[in-house]
């Protein structure tokens, strides 16, 4: 992987409909591989890659290489795919992999816009784009600050 090709996107309320926004305008290869936090209560279940799915079918028509998914912790980071964040975990950039941590609560949340952005900063530095599309409170707020000073 080589230039801008880490990705990394937070959000909270009113966030899907920002994501479904931003879903549309990718094109059908992305170079790049992405990764959100969706601020959701612990206890959910997370239908959001099956949003993002439908929103990648209904602009590319089945021509798309993208696809969100929820990772298993552990998994080899790959371009065209969406990383979405499970309830209750936080997702954390390793080198070339995903990993997914029950660590301390971060503004409240688990998971955390900031543990993502962070770890995606220090792993991968200037190839790092970061993004907040809505949030709560602080959460995502410094570590952009740092993906911005790399």
């Amino acid at each position: 992987m080589s230039g801008c090709d880490i990705i990394v996107v937070g959000a909270s309320a009113g966030g899907v409909e920002a994501l479904e926004q931003l879903i549309r305008h990718l094109p059908t290869n992305l170079p790049a591989a992405i990764f959100v936090v969706l601020h959701i209560p612990a206890h959910s279940t997370s239908v959001l890659p099956s949003i993002l799915n439908r929103c990648i079918q209904r602009k590319h028509k089945n021509k798309s290489l993208l696809k969100a998914v929820h990772p298993q912790d552990g998994a080899e980071i790959q371009h065209n795919h969406i990383y979405v964040a499970p309830p209750d975990y936080h997702l954390l950039v390793k080198n070339g992999y995903i990993h997914l941590a029950r660590g301390p609560r971060e503004n409240s949340h688990r998971s955390a816009v900031d543990p993502l952005f962070r770890t995606a900063a220090r792993v991968y530095g200037q190839r790092v784009v970061g993004v907040v599309l809505s949030g709560i409170l602080n959460d995502g707020t410094a570590s952009l600050a740092v993906i911005k000073q790399l």
